[in-house]
This record gives C-alpha cells, structure tokens and sequence, in this order.
C-alpha cells in the first residue's frame, strides 16, 4: 500500500487476520499463534505490535489519539468547543478510511462483550482528552468548570457515536462526515450556557412579536446567547 510504512502495514495485517479469524472460528476459539500465522510473522513479532489479542481488533485508536492531541494543541488559540469538534471528525476518519475493516469489527462487537468493554475503554480516552481541553482554567480545576467540560465533552462524542452506528446499520453507505457536521451544529446550538462560578447571573434580554410561538421565542434567545 502507497504511502503505507512496513510497521504500519504489519500491524493491519495482523488486526486483518484477527479481525477473519475471530468471524470464522470465534473470538475465543482464536488464539495468538493462528493470528500471527494467518498474517505470516511469528508470535513474538505479534507481541511487538499488540500486548493481547483483543487490542488487535483496534489497531489505529492510538495513532488517532496521539494525532488528536496535536490537533488540540495546534487548536489551543481557538475556541475549545469548535477545537474539538474539528477533532471528533479525526476519529470518524479513522473508522470511513476502510469500511469493510469498521463493518466487520462492529458485527464482532457485538457479539463479544469482552471486545465492547475494551471499546468502552477506548472512547474513554478521546473523553478525558477532550475534557481537559474544554476546561478553560486548567490550573483552576473548579467542580463546576470540570462538570459543564465533562457534559460538553460526553454530548461531541455522543453526536460522533451516533452517527458513526447509522452509518455502520447503512453498511458503511452515505456520506457520515456531513451527517457528523450537521449534528454537531445541533450539540452546539442546544449546548449549556451558564455564568462564571462565583460571578453575576447573566441576563438575556429579547423581544419577539406577542403572537410569536415557542420555536420562534427560543430560536430568539439562542440568537441572543450566540
């Protein structure tokens, strides 16, 4: 593969072999010494590249993250909410550059509780990533500033989620970068907007026609608050 390092390439022919293996003979049935075989290297080599078999199955998640946290820090000068949503869009790349590979590792998921858990771990990361950048005062690590970092952190992911799984039902069919953009549009115009612990109450004056409905009285403040 063009523009593919021979590390690189390893290690996906061996999350390639796992990922077969693990559909035809089941992930338990399936040991390291076949997984290594299947992908024409030795076991010891297998060991190079992943520390168990099940974190063969999520062969790019630490190149994603490592590639994320300097796209933070690149992003530090901006606003960190669209900082992080220009990231998210890094981790749905990860899953659209091949979907065959993403469709079967999510049939395998669900089937296998133990690999769901590992995933569960997996996504825990980008969450405390994206959590650390959203606070606005790291060295003052407030309840309230970590909660509201948290809760925003938690809502771009779960956008980022829920697109990635109707894309993966569709079978890998439509166009998830814009279906994430558009959701994440969503998260941000419904996101918490809540004054500075220990300042004044924000107030939000607008004015609407006395015959204006609920929709148009809201669509109002959120312009105010923008």
């Amino acid at each position: 593969m063009a523009g593919v390092s021979g590390r690189a390439r390893t290690r996906r022919e061996l999350s390639a072999a796992a990922l077969s293996l693990f559909a035809d003979k089941g992930y338990e049935a399936t040991t390291v010494d076949q997984i290594a075989a299947a992908a024409g290297v030795s076991r010891r080599t297998f060991f190079r590249y992943f520390p168990t078999k099940e974190d063969a199955v999520f062969p790019d998640h630490d190149a994603t993250v490592a590639r994320i946290e300097q796209m933070l820090e690149a992003d530090r000068g901006a606003e960190p909410v669209a900082a992080v949503c220009r990231s998210i869009h890094e981790v749905l790349r990860m899953y659209t550059a091949d979907p065959a590979v993403s469709l079967a590792r999510y049939r395998l998921l669900r089937e296998v509780p133990v690999l769901r858990e590992r995933e569960h771990a997996v996504v825990s990361r980008y969450q405390r990533l994206f959590t650390k950048h959203l606070l606005k005062h790291p060295s003052d690590d407030s309840p309230t500033e970590r909660l509201l970092a948290e809760v925003e952190a938690a809502a771009v992911i779960a956008a980022h989620n829920h697109v990635l799984r109707r894309w993966l039902r569709a079978d890998g069919v439509g166009d998830a970068s814009s279906q994430l953009e558009e959701a994440l549009q969503l998260v941000r115009r419904h996101r918490i907007e809540t004054a500075p612990l220990g300042g004044p109450p924000t107030v939000v004056v607008t004015v609407a026609e006395a015959c204006a409905g609920p929709e148009s009285i809201l669509e109002a403040v959120r312009e105010a608050l923008s």
